[in-house]
């Protein structure tokens, strides 16, 4: 079947215009597929929560439409506002960018309390009676514990066709700076009754929202960032001043690894890019089981000559290289100045000293926010300078936040940052982001929702003007580990954290998932042979060396811990997996995400998951609490254990079986396995 955009038939009726996606999810009564409320006009269905039903949703009239060869824009008019929805194709895949533009052509100034991006009507192939058929898959998020995803049937969530036009929504509302601390702003629709699936994904780096539900008899989904009632969010337009929603793409697939697959080649569109991560070169974070937020000279210097054996690219000196001297140094920091006690020869002299090793140094940095107590900083910046809500500083977890509207403050930080460039030598800088403002902030705004995306944007201009400045320097986005993992944070980026995990036997349930959410070339993981946390993986294993190694490999290796305590033969087997990593570097780039046995659940026995080519499939293999893991392939021939070369595991295959054997659980290998021809 034919899914990709030239095969989309658009249908222009004289009331209302609709997609209609051939022999897959179809619109039959008319539905249409923008949503914009004002203030004060008349909502006239009884709708409940639903976000359907707006006051000019059922009064847009068609009025023209353009397309091109990759594109299409539909324009709409109701009496107060104009409205131009804009679909993008690409050529390599069937994923659609859709967002939505609203103007206001009326003489007075209008409110606006809610804008979708885009509303997809005729999920199921039987209207209503398809509740028991479709399958709806939210991906959960938490703080070390991201990119869960959790599959549930619609009816068991509450649709179904008893009632026609209920109250009843599956939805979520994500609400705050933090733009992925509950769910990923992603999900998949699944159909078993014809075996097909739709994959959405909204973009936004704040607050976002999306609702399924029903609709003169048939299933919508809703995608969107902005609106009132759950995202606090409304914006007032002048005469002939325009609003633009956030983008959102979908995906269309006749499996999950083709749905996602579809989406992941839209994904690489739209990444953020950068000649120095090109290649996507190992990274050794010195604070994982090591320095934490204490590193010193000292310190770096007796781990770092034992690193550079290991053939990593970049050493990264995570927090507490600047100048707070106290124990908790986070109600302090905010001038992000080197510190004298623990770098008592500057922080260029370890740099240097780094570079002599042959490699190339990184700092940590938490630009968007002032400790409670940086005196210093807090007498320096002027209250504008700030997120506020109700004239009083948003103060969350010993942080203020600061406001990057104001010019003092982007040209403070673009200052530390040339410092950091420039006089201490990084050419690595990890920017993270520790806590969440919560609803946002009125300043300067109608609302907290609309100064949240405003302020949300002005974070990423500046983002975007330090990059395009300093082009050879990497930087990496980092919110607690995977707290800002959308893309529109990561088409901004080249690398992010996916998770500050601090246990190597639970990664493997984020690193499973992880390609379901973020691209392979992207998708930072933590490798730390040497946990100093957990009583029961000490002393160190050879084979939870191994384990911790291929954690990294589907996505970028942040080598971590005291490798000093390793020995010879496991130091060995660290080289030997970055020497890896970097070999299959390049076919990471183009791969596709594979999981032969669907996405993995956390405390599942074993989890398995690679990516693939037109003739190879790379798979990490994790026996968490069993020596056996079996799964199927249908089109596998050759098969060989990649990594590490000296594993006692069994390989069997049986048919379309293979079958792992392990000498014990909390072992993992890394198969390369060729597609029968």
């Amino acid at each position: 079947m034919d899914i990709a955009f030239k095969s989309l038939l658009f249908t222009i009726e004289k009331n209302c215009v609709f997609l209609r996606k051939m022999g897959l999810f179809t619109c039959k009564n008319n539905n249409g597929f923008v949503e914009v409320h004002i203030a004060g006009e008349h909502k006239k269905v009884r709708a409940g929560a639903k976000m359907i039903a707006s006051s000019e949703g059922y009064r847009l009239k068609y009025v023209s439409h353009c397309q091109a060869e990759n594109c299409l824009e539909i324009v709409q008019k109701s009496d107060l506002i104009e409205v131009k929805t804009t679909f993008f194709a690409f050529e390599d895949t069937n994923a659609i960018r859709v967002f939505t533009e609203v103007k206001n052509i009326s003489p007075q100034e209008i409110v606006l309390e809610e804008v979708s991006a885009f509303v997809f009507t005729g999920l199921g192939q039987n209207d209503l009676d398809s509740a028991q058929d479709l399958y709806f898959t939210r991906f959960l998020q938490s703080h070390h514990t991201e990119c869960q995803p959790r599959r549930f049937s619609f009816d068991d969530l509450g649709l179904f066709s008893s009632s026609s036009n209920g109250q009843k929504r599956i939805a979520f509302a994500n609400v705050g700076s933090w733009s992925t601390k509950e769910a990923l702003p992603q999900g998949i629709v699944e159909d078993t009754s014809n075996n097909t699936f739709l994959m959405f994904q909204i973009e936004s780096n704040s607050s976002w929202y999306y609702e399924i539900s029903d609709n003169k008899g048939e299933y919508y989904l809703y995608l969107g960032s902005a609106n009132l009632p759950f995202t606090g969010w409304s914006k007032k337009l002048a005469p002939n001043q325009s609003y633009r929603s956030c983008c959102v793409a979908v995906s269309f697939g006749n499996s999950l690894n083709s749905v996602i697959g579809e989406m992941t080649k839209y994904r690489r569109h739209i990444s953020g890019k950068c000649v120095a991560d090109n290649h996507l070169p190992s990274i050794f974070n010195e604070y994982m089981h090591l320095s934490w937020d204490a590193p010193s000279e000292e310190n770096t210097k007796k781990i770092a000559t034992t690193v550079a054996q290991t053939g990593v690219e970049y050493y990264v000196i995570d927090c507490g290289w600047h100048n707070e001297e106290v124990g908790d140094l986070y109600p302090f920091t905010g001038e992000w100045i080197e510190s004298s006690v623990r770098f008592p020869n500057g922080i260029k002299a370890i740099t240097n000293y780094l570079n002599s090793l042959g490699m190339k140094a990184g700092l940590w940095i938490e630009p968007e926010v002032i400790g409670r107590n940086c005196k210093n900083m807090l007498d320096y910046y002027d209250d504008d300078c700030f997120l506020q809500r109700n004239g009083k500083k948003i103060l969350v977890g010993d942080r203020f936040f600061l406001d990057f509207r104001a010019k003092k403050v982007v040209d403070y930080l673009t200052e530390v940052i040339r410092r950091m460039v420039e006089d201490y030598g990084a050419q690595y800088i990890k920017l993270d982001y520790n806590q969440d403002c919560g609803i946002g902030t009125d300043y300067l705004s109608l609302c907290a929702g609309e100064g949240l995306e405003l302020c949300a944007q002005a974070y990423l201009n500046w983002i975007d003007n330090i990059r395009a400045r300093f082009p050879n320097t990497v930087f990496e986005t980092c919110s607690s580990g995977g707290m800002h993992m959308d893309y529109k944070t990561l088409s901004h980026f080249s690398i992010i954290s996916t998770s500050d995990q601090v246990h190597c036997l639970n990664y493997p349930y984020i690193a499973g998932n992880i390609l379901s959410s973020v691209l392979p070339e992207q998708a930072a993981v933590w490798s730390y042979p040497v946990d100093i946390l957990h009583e029961e993986l000490s002393p160190v294993k050879d084979e939870l060396v191994a384990l911790n190694m291929i954690n990294g490999f589907l996505g970028r290796i942040h080598l971590a811990s005291n490798l000093e305590m390793l020995t010879k033969t496991q130091l060995e087997l660290v080289k030997e997996g970055i020497a890896y990593y970097h070999k299959i570097s390049e076919v990471k780039k183009k791969a596709l995400p594979y999981f032969p046995k669907g996405l993995c659940r956390w405390g599942d026995e074993s989890v398995v998951a690679g990516f693939e080519t037109a003739n190879k499939i790379y798979l990490a293999v994790w026996g968490l609490k069993t020596k056996n893991v079996c799964f199927q392939i249908n089109n596998s021939s050759n098969i060989k254990i990649a990594y590490p070369i000296n594993s006692t595991a069994k390989i069997n295959k049986i048919e379309n079986e293979i079958q792992v054997a392990f000498e014990k659980p909390q072992s993992a290998v890394f198969l390369e396995i060729e597609k029968s021809k």
